[in-house]
């Protein structure tokens, strides 16, 4: 197969907001927070794109459940990754996938504090490109966490296997506040991403909701 099996996780407000306008991004339970870490031991590696980066400045490690580490992928065209982000801490290999935009000064610093740094595309991080790539470095479950630019850009191109999505008894609102899925998006909803719902089940105060998308392409049989 071409590429790892992809799962799509998020925890969301009901009105769909994984973020509130001021940035607050603290919407699981501890149930729930519980549950993702569970998930990120069960995978090869863990995938962001580099305004979660910036925005959170998560870890993506291990912490609430005994298991390894996942590799840690940042997307990031432009090498905007701090060389002080806590993914470069050295708790776990990151890998940083940029374009030939990314300034080579940049490049080297980023490798300087652990990265590897790969080149995948020209203007823009080519994501199938990468996808193949992380496969033949052995990656065969790959867990995107967000943002939702790269939710979208994930399942416009048809990468996203398996959708599991936490939703909180909460409404925020904001009209930029972010959603689970940014981008341009579908003009008809008739054009929008199928899914296909697996089960639904109570999680401490929120309902995680598991679906199966369809027409994903090229994943590993592996789950």
């Amino acid at each position: 197969m071409t590429r790892p099996y992809v799962i799509l996780n998020a925890a969301m407000t009901l009105d769909g907001k994984i973020a509130t306008v001021a940035g607050d991004s603290k919407i699981s339970c501890e149930r729930d927070l519980n549950r993702v870490h569970k998930l990120r031991a069960s995978v090869d590696a863990v995938i962001v794109g580099v305004g979660t980066v910036l925005a959170d400045d998560p870890l993506l490690t291990v912490r609430r459940v005994r298991g390894k580490n996942p590799v840690r992928v940042i997307v990031d065209g432009e090498a905007r990754t701090p060389v002080n982000a806590r993914v470069l801490n050295g708790s776990a290999k990151t890998i940083i996938a940029v374009s030939k935009r990314a300034p080579k000064r940049k490049l080297k610093e980023l490798r300087v504090a652990g990265a590897e740094v790969i080149v995948v595309g020209n203007r823009k991080v080519k994501l199938r490109r990468l996808l193949k790539r992380l496969r033949s470095l052995g990656i065969r479950r790959l867990l995107l966490e967000g943002g939702s630019t790269i939710n979208w850009a994930m399942l416009k191109q048809g990468l996203v296997d398996e959708v599991c999505v936490a939703v909180a008894p909460r409404i925020v609102g904001g009209a930029k506040a972010k959603s689970l899925v940014g981008g341009a998006g579908f003009a008809d909803v008739r054009n929008g991403v199928k899914l296909k719902l697996l089960s639904v089940k109570k999680i401490g105060k929120h309902i995680l909701l598991t679906y199966r998308v369809w027409g994903a392409r090229g994943a590993s049989k592996v789950r």
